[in-house]
């Protein structure tokens, strides 16, 4: 349904549409179209669990560990084999977790949908199960009703209504029953619509019912929130990464074994070949990369617990750090979404205050709700004046009209009569006698100024009134105007400006006006005129390269619908890394399709459920603490994934190679498998590691270009080191090449860590985490020891070393260290001309 062919057609029209009539439908009609609508419900695609569960299972990367774990059990038993499966299900589980709990957003969706609803049904008001409403109804709605359908009222009284979790909008709109002068294609604009899920503040609206469930205004919203799917930069790199090894390794064994039969011919053994191959190939897989990401990912989250951030979305923590435009709702975000009495003009700010409180359509009493600017008024009475209100006595009262654009009421004092009229402040100076001409111009000048800043004003007028008071309200006396605003949080200015000092651009998407929007953007630094502000509906008539380059240009959007903050998103995510901090049911299909969806404390129910990240403190700063995590966590992911590329591609290509030079296996298939388990192990601690300040000052992004570049440079040296253990010990025995090249090509990857964990110097480096340098020790001693030992011996053949091959491996490794660092350091300074301190 599209409301906004309502707004401009007569009410009788829109009843002769839907076939019914002030009266209301009757029970058989009404069930009638209850079987052709179906109920007034939310519905979308919801995912069954097990479906999320096989989701789980989609990655090559998966595929890769499975078949390393039937191979690790076939050739070393269930203790390696076990091992991989068990990275498999912590990781499985975990992102089935998440994952599930994410689809309820649809069942939050649902809690705006009333349970219970009044209408006109028989010529009788009667009150039903709201799933019941069909179009054609008469629905009836009161203060403090969250109205269950669009309608197009035809009968309003005093009607306000809070709309802010539609449009953002703080304070509450005026609602009549008037045809509009032109169509309203936005909902700021319908004024004689009700939108489902929003709030009845003061008055009383009777409508009809033109849409319900799904073709209502938030059910385009739940279409959009619920069936759009996610998926993170950081597992679509990830997904990336693993096809790569997959194509890689599967094109070099099938090398290695045409050229094992082209130059051995006949005196190939095929069994031992294919057993060897298949070793050489889960040698490369990094078995370990899940744990490291999720147990960086933990660690991560963790660390953010205790600020007060609660992580739903695990690999969004990693994500964070690759953000480079953090879009974000004003109201709620920036501001406390709660309007304030910013300033008083007039000769006596009490007497204003006090009959701008006369004239409220309510009074703090019996937990009645409040209209904002009334609350507003209200919360900034002195005691005193507090007390005084009770004694005065509503005689008379005109609701606010939008063709008077005022509210006047009569109120009784000590026996005297007096009118008080608020309003637009131009419309009461009209009225007013009191002001000359230079007063005038001084008063429009104020109402000017705070015009340009986003606030609104109400001027206050009053005169004195006899029981025989026909209803001029003209000759007032004009004693003020009060000015209202949605304050800026505290810390908003703060962390906006720490996030832009982090290379993080900063937009605002709000459903606001300009003005307001406008100020609050220039109050923050974001912007420096206004006319750097372009609205929703002209950003909808662009074209989509016009599209692109507004993007660009822009850092405040105002006026825009749920639609609109989801379509410019999708246009930025086009080339860069989006995040999206806001907090009502509007924000949520934004905040679902952003790369990183955050929320503040007090956003409503759907939003915190759509989002990855739900921030528990107003302060803004922990957006920024989430960023830095992030990066670290993508420095260390990043380090794990160039090592093991570096010395495992180095280490396959030459045992590869070398198999091609001699008549046996120059390492046998449990000692590669092992080589990988022991390398691996301390690997993990990589996600503990400290991290250089220079690597978290810039968004950061997975380059599979730059990471293959780096690791195959490294890869050469790698390569060529192990080519020098062959050279040295080959000449020997088969037993002393196998384990010397055993024991080498742990030390050296273990070693290659502590170089490739930094790109300056190591010694100029922050300091490894006590983890890495206790894991990696301990992976050290254990491959020394063990050719020693008779279990090293017997299962994997190993040869005891003697003291001058022990110093010589270790000489070769030392001397491997000293050229690996000084290739990183000539690579990082002369070829990408990293920038050092």
């Amino acid at each position: 349904m599209n409301f906004s062919e309502y707004t401009v057609k007569e009410v009788g029209n829109v009843l002769k549409e839907f076939k019914t009539s002030e009266k209301g439908l009757d029970l058989k009609e009404a069930q009638n179209r209850l079987s052709e609508y179906g109920f007034n419900e939310l519905k979308g695609k919801e995912v069954i669990w097990w479906e999320i569960f096989l989701r789980q299972f989609k990655s090559p990367f998966i595929y890769l560990l499975f078949a390393a774990a039937f191979l690790a059990f076939f050739l070393e038993g269930p203790l390696d084999g076990g091992m991989i499966i068990l990275f498999v299900a912590i990781n499985t589980f975990l992102g089935f977790f998440q994952e599930y709990h994410s689809e309820k957003t649809l069942k939050l969706l649902r809690q705006f949908v009333v349970s219970e609803a009044k209408v006109i049904r028989n010529v009788e008001e009667t009150t039903i199960d709201s799933k019941e409403l069909v179009p054609g109804d008469v629905l009836v709605v009161e203060p403090g009703d969250i109205i269950p359908a669009d309608i197009r009222f035809f009968k309003t009284e005093d009607l306000t209504i809070d709309e802010s979790i539609l449009t953002g909008e703080s304070a509450p709109v005026r609602k009549i029953s008037d045809i509009l002068g032109e169509r309203a294609e936005e909902i700021y604009k319908a004024q004689n619509i009700g939108f489902s899920g929003t709030t009845v503040v003061t008055g009383r609206g009777i409508g009809v019912i033109v849409a319900t469930g799904k073709q209502t205004a938030i059910g385009n919203i739940t279409k959009l929130t619920v069936e759009t799917v996610k998926e993170s930069s950081f597992e679509k790199e990830l997904l990336r990464f693993s096809k790569f090894i997959l194509r890689l390794v599967l094109i070099t064994l099938a090398v290695l074994i045409f050229t094992n039969f082209l130059i051995k011919s006949g005196n190939v053994n095929i069994t031992k070949l294919l057993i060897f191959s298949i070793a050489l190939a889960v040698s490369v897989i990094p078995e370990a990369l899940p744990i490291v990401t999720t147990f960086s990912l933990s660690r991560g989250a963790l660390r953010l617990a205790k600020h007060k951030v609660v992580v739903k979305r695990l690999s969004s923590v990693e994500d964070l750090g690759s953000i480079e435009i953090l879009c974000t709702d004003k109201t709620g975000t920036l501001t406390e979404n709660k309007l304030t009495v910013d300033e008083i003009y007039g000769n006596n700010p009490e007497e204003v205050i006090l009959y701008g409180n006369l004239s409220s359509s309510s009074l703090k009493h019996g937990g009645r709700l409040m209209e904002a600017f009334d609350l507003a008024l209200f919360n900034y009475l002195s005691p005193k004046l507090k007390e005084q209100i009770p004694l005065y006595k509503k005689t008379k009262e005109i609701p606010f009209d939008p063709e008077r654009r005022r509210k006047s009421v009569i109120v009784s004092y000590k026996g005297k009569k007096q009118l008080v009229v608020r309003g637009a402040p131009e419309i009461i100076l009209g009225l007013s006698s009191n002001i000359n001409e230079k007063g005038k111009y001084e008063i429009l000048n104020w109402i000017s100024d705070k015009g340009k800043k986003g606030e609104r004003v109400l001027g206050v007028g009053i005169k004195p009134v006899d029981s025989k008071f026909s209803g001029d309200e003209n000759s007032l006396k004009f004693i003020g105007i009060i000015s209202f605003v949605d304050p800026l949080k505290p810390t908003a200015t703060g962390a906006i400006e720490k996030a832009r000092k982090m290379g993080v651009n900063i937009k605002v998407l709000t459903g606001d006006s300009r003005e307001v929007a406008g100020s609050v953007a220039y109050n923050i630094g974001l912007i420096e005129s206004f006319d750097e502000v372009i609205t929703g509906e002209e950003f909808e008539k662009l074209k989509h390269i016009q599209k692109k380059e507004a993007v660009e240009k822009y850092n405040v959007f105002a006026r825009v619908s749920p639609q609109q903050k989801y379509s410019i998103i999708q246009v930025l995510e086009e080339k860069y890394e989006v995040g999206f901090l806001g907090e009502g049911i509007n924000d949520a299909p934004a905040l679902k399709t952003a790369n990183v969806g955050l929320v503040v404390q007090n956003a409503s129910d759907i939003a915190r459920n759509t989002a990855d990240i739900v921030l528990l403190q107003k302060s803004l700063n922990v957006v920024v603490d989430g960023i830095h995590e992030g990066r670290e966590i993508f420095a260390n992911t990043t380090k794990y994934i160039t090592a093991t590329l570096a010395s495992n591609f180095g280490n396959f290509y030459a045992v590869a190679i070398s198999s091609l030079l001699i008549n046996y296996l120059p390492m046998l298939p449990l000692q590669i498998l092992l080589v990988n388990l022991l390398s691996d192990f301390p690997m993990i601690a990589i996600a503990t590691d400290n991290v250089d300040l220079d690597e978290l000052r810039e968004p950061n992004k997975y380059s599979l270009k730059d990471i293959v570049l780096i690791a195959s440079v490294l890869g050469i040296v790698s390569t060529f080191f192990d080519f020098i253990f062959f050279a040295v010990f080959s000449r020997i025995s088969p037993p002393v090449l196998q384990t010397s090249w055993f024991i080498g090509s742990i030390l050296t990857e273990l070693v290659f860590i502590f170089s490739i964990r930094t790109k300056f110097f190591f010694l100029k480096a922050k300091r490894p985490s006590l983890s890495l340098i206790l894991l990696t020790s301990g992976a050290a001693l254990a491959t020394i020891i063990l050719p020693f030992t008779t279990f090293g011996q017997v299962v994997f053949s190993f040869l005891p070393s003697t003291t001058e091959r022990l110093f010589l491996i270790i000489g070769i490794v030392i001397f491997y260290f000293i050229v690996t660092e000084a290739v990183k350091l000539i690579y990082y300074r002369k070829l990408i001309s990293y920038r050092f301190p």
